[in-house]
């Protein structure tokens, strides 16, 4: 047994396995193939949503049954630009941004509600 620094880290190199040359291809290869998985798992899909979703707000159009994002159910009077005027009640008329639609319902959904 001894004490001396130099011979301990000697022995630590000496019993330490040999780096493969081509451990640095290897990382950037897994590296790559790891950002090739997140785009097709995550940022794909998600994109995917965002088109459909700006789609759907595109084709709103006045007399449209919708349901907002709130769990609002109504039917729509008026487009602006970046707002829609939802009837939910008789006499009850809400404006809310387009972005806040969640889904067009079929006609007559509400009535049958």
């Amino acid at each position: 047994m001894s004490f001396f620094i130099a011979e301990a880290a000697a022995q630590a190199q000496a019993s330490a396995p040999a780096a493969s040359p081509n451990a640095g291809f290897l990382n950037i290869l897994l590296l790559g193939g790891l950002f090739v998985f997140m785009y097709f798992m995550i940022i794909r899909p998600q994109r995917k949503r965002q088109k459909e979703h700006q789609s759907l707000v595109d084709a709103l159009g006045k007399g449209d049954e919708v349901v907002m994002s709130s769990g609002l159910l109504g039917k729509i009077v008026e487009v602006d630009e970046a707002y829609v005027t939802i009837k939910a009640a008789d006499s009850v008329e809400l404006k809310f941004q387009k972005a806040s639609v969640h889904a067009v319902l079929p006609k007559g959904t509400i009535k049958a509600i």
